[in-house]
């Protein structure tokens, strides 16, 4: 996964990037869960949600970034914050969320049934499906260029499937599976609305990868790339953003 994540930067997007959550967690039928657990919480800002959805269940966050956890913990609520990686996970509870992460996971896929077999009510899943969109390919295209690609040679990539994928997965480990996708219009501010955007995600790996005065440079010509992509009118530029849903309750 990339490092190091930065919750503000993050933050700086904070209610688009809950709206996917909250329709995630609409969805979800489990009605009184004792344990709910959220892998890949980050700031936990969306955590607190499911203790507001469940306030009488004991909720769990975990995360593999120590500033993530480190900025969740800040605020007295109640919730267990764990430090560790999802892949490392290993336990159990009536409803486990988890939200734009096993993007990070390679072969997820591969992991999906050790999870689901942690379940005893609901598991709930959402990943971007936007990775062929300009966001991710102009990135990409110019980290395979001179002088950059000796740095970002091999560097994490995320991934996700399409929602029958992770259907016939789920459906096979024993669950009715609702899976489903969206393609969100985010209108964004500033001409340079996208670098800031993906400056909390998908460009951290690179950001980390090359040096800092070959990274300024990265950067510049990046955001000229991005905006010719996704030009700016009035002041604001849209960004089209894929998401996959999927919530698998047990039979």
């Amino acid at each position: 996964m990339p490092q190091p994540w930065d919750p503000d930067r993050y933050l700086s997007y904070a209610d688009e990037r809950a709206r996917p959550f909250v329709e995630l967690l609409a969805r979800v039928r489990t009605p009184s869960p004792a344990t709910v657990v959220d892998l890949g919480c980050g700031p936990g800002n969306l955590t607190r949600m499911l203790a507001e959805r469940w306030p009488d269940a004991a909720i769990t966050g975990v995360d593999s970034s120590p500033a993530m956890i480190e900025r969740a913990r800040a605020e007295a609520d109640g919730i267990e914050w764990r430090l560790a990686d999802v892949r490392e996970w290993t336990g159990s509870a009536d409803v486990i969320v988890t939200n734009a992460t096993l993007q990070w996971v390679p072969d997820h896929l591969e992991l999906l049934p050790r999870l689901a077999a942690g379940v005893r009510g609901t598991l709930a899943v959402q990943v971007p499906g936007n990775f062929a969109e300009p966001s991710h390919v102009l990135r990409e295209e110019l980290a395979a260029e001179e002088p950059y690609r000796e740095h970002t040679r091999g560097l994490a990539r995320p991934a996700s499937h399409d929602p029958a994928v992770y259907l016939e997965t789920l459906t096979a480990e024993g669950f009715d599976v609702d899976a489903w996708e969206t393609t969100y219009l985010h209108v964004l501010t500033g001409e340079d609305a996208v670098f800031d955007w993906i400056s909390g995600t998908s460009l951290l790996p690179t950001r980390a990868a090359l040096p800092e005065d070959l990274f300024a440079r990265f950067a510049a010509e990046l955001r000229m790339r991005l905006r010719a992509a996704y030009p700016a009118r009035d002041g604001r530029v849209v960004l089209p953003f894929r998401r996959i849903f999927v919530v698998a309750t047990r039979r």
